[in-house]
């Protein structure tokens, strides 16, 4: 039999265990907490699609070029006499990344060919409406577009251009 005097100011075996288990535990909670948190904080990088994207000085879109933003999945159309468009290369049937079609003249969707003109305004094909677009501000020169907030629409209105 054990002197209680002994063991008094000890921890005996089994409550050594359950407090180290009950630790672990703890730990091992807040880690995947913390793990399941990080994996639903949307991704959104600085200068990339999500979020907002400079996409060049004004006097880099020329009035009737069309230039594809890779980091920001749209293209820049400055339309003669409305101004500029971010047109979202993404097909509105299926979802595809649509070319501009340089030779052509239009964006040509590979996937089903559905076909729309520099506004983004359905030509031809199975596509329901106009490619959407993205909000653009011009700060100081400088052309941002806001990739977190597409705007889709039933048809092109010149207003919808960002004047320069």
């Amino acid at each position: 039999m054990v002197d209680q005097t002994q063991s008094e100011g000890r921890m005996d075996r089994r409550h050594f265990l359950g407090v180290t288990l009950a630790a672990s535990l703890l730990a091992l909670l807040g880690q995947s907490a913390v793990a399941l948190l990080k994996f639903l904080q949307p991704r959104t990088k600085a200068g990339g699609f999500g979020g907002l994207v400079k996409a060049g000085r004004v006097q880099d879109f020329p009035p009737g070029s069309i230039h594809h933003v890779l980091a920001g999945q749209f293209y820049i159309s400055h339309v003669e006499d409305q101004g500029l468009l971010a047109i979202w290369h993404s097909c509105t049937h299926l979802g595809c990344t649509v070319p501009w079609r340089e030779d052509e003249g239009q964006f040509n969707c590979p996937c089903h060919s559905s076909l729309f003109d520099e506004n983004g305004e359905v030509t031809g094909g199975p596509a329901p409406r106009p490619m959407d677009i993205f909000p653009i501000e011009v700060v100081d020169g400088e052309v941002i577009v806001d990739t977190g907030n597409p705007i889709q629409r039933q048809n092109h209105d010149p207003s919808q251009a960002t004047k320069v």
